[in-house]
Order: C-alpha cells, then structure tokens, then sequence
C-alpha cells in the first residue's frame, strides 16, 4: 500500500511539472515531498511549501544576476593607451 502511494504521488507530481512555469517551482516542490514523506507522511505539505521556497530562491537569484549584469554594463571600460 505504502509503495503505491509513493508511486501515485510520483506520477501525480511528474505530470504537474509542465505546469509549473515559475522558475525553481518544481525542482523545490519535488524536494520538499521527498523531506515530508520522510519526516512521517507529510509529503503534499512538504511539496507546497517547497514550491514556495523554490520559487523565493530562483527569484532572488535572478534579482542577483540582473543587478550583477546591471552593475558590469554600467562600469567604465579599461582602455588605457600605451
């Protein structure tokens, strides 16, 4: 029976994967069920909550990198003659 709802939520989350469009949504999600089912049953609470914490660290990781961008076009070049 166990090894059924493990299979069933698998599939279950592999099929939602198309529709997850936020950016570190399912990779977080896939995570956290792994980490709840393991901490005693707590799998689809495990997979909201780290859908959430996904998509906050892709969102400040893309934040960091267009700052990062930002901050290296606006930089003056070296061109020192010789």
């Amino acid at each position: 029976m166990n090894t059924r709802a493990i299979a069933l939520s698998v599939l279950l989350t592999a099929s939602m994967v198309p529709l997850a469009n936020a950016e570190g949504t399912a990779k977080g999600a896939a995570a956290g069920a792994v980490v709840g089912h393991v901490a005693g049953g707590h799998a689809a609470t495990g997979a909201v909550v780290g859908g959430a914490v996904g998509h906050h660290k892709a969102k400040k990781k893309e934040k960091a990198q267009a700052k990062q961008g930002e901050q290296q076009s606006s930089a003056p070049a070296n061109t020192k003659d010789k």
